[in-house]
């Protein structure tokens, strides 16, 4: 099965997407690169975020397309506490007509059952997806708990597997692959090398290719995104680069 590409919007860097007026001016530079999809960030969208996601929506739609929403907040905003702004999060991305919208954990289910849990969910319309975040609860063993726990769980789509992320929190991104891959469905494609003490992502070509291990430890057919640095004077053909990479990967 041939997967899904989507470019996350985040790529781009924060200060370029502002300077080139907001996401939906990326929307013809990723549907030329031949992606199939974009990845939305709730953090780089202006003050009037309802309006904006509906323009999104519809540049998205015309440019054949489909989206992914990435919120930067915690599912859990407490042991057992779901985020008290779920639902409006969740009409945002129904706006943006997102497949799934993107969490990191946060402080996890606590001691509630999968029942109830899936109780304080139901609302739910659109799939949830939570990543392992650069923070303490990103680790694989709080990730592991929920999902050997809480899992499957009728809202929530699975994980989203974040290559990189695992070097910020001093984790091995093999070690997650191998006890995390079969509650993934999707994977953010990214590397990092070590500067100065700190970790820094870097484009594909410039790290050490454990990339492409990870990859075949992934499930067939899940969604690759693109959150590596995409950077230089060739935007186009940089991107269209790495989308043709992925897709041969």
């Amino acid at each position: 099965m041939e997967r899904k590409i989507i470019v996350v919007t985040a790529a781009f860097g924060a200060e370029f997407v502002r300077q080139a007026g907001g996401q939906q001016n990326l929307i013809p530079i990723i549907a030329q690169s031949g992606a199939d999809g974009i990845e939305i960030r709730r953090e780089l969208l202006s003050l009037d975020v309802n309006e904006e996601l509906g323009i999104l929506q519809q540049q998205i739609d015309e440019h054949n397309l489909f989206a992914y929403y990435s919120v930067p907040e915690y599912l859990f905003t407490a042991a057992g506490v779901i985020n008290p702004r779920l639902a409006q999060f969740q009409h945002e991305a129904s706006l943006l007509n997102a497949r799934a919208i993107k969490f990191a954990l946060g402080a996890g289910a606590g001691q509630c059952s999968r029942q109830q849990l899936a109780a304080q969910l139901s609302s739910c319309t659109v799939p949830l997806l939570i990543e392992n975040d650069q923070t303490p609860t990103g680790k694989i063993q709080p990730m592991w708990d929920f999902f050997s726990h809480s899992y499957p769980l009728a809202p929530v789509q699975g994980m989203t597997f974040d290559m990189a992320n695992w070097l910020w929190v001093d984790e091995s991104p093999l070690a997650a692959a191998e006890l995390l891959a079969d509650v993934v469905s999707y994977c953010h494609v990214k590397a990092a090398h070590r500067t100065d003490s700190r970790w820094q992502a870097v484009s594909l070509d410039q790290s050490d290719g454990e990339w492409r291990t990870l990859l075949t430890m992934m499930p067939a057919g899940v969604p690759l995104g693109i959150e590596f640095p995409l950077e230089g004077d060739d935007l186009s053909s940089i991107v269209h680069y790495y989308v043709g990479l992925l897709r041969a990967a």
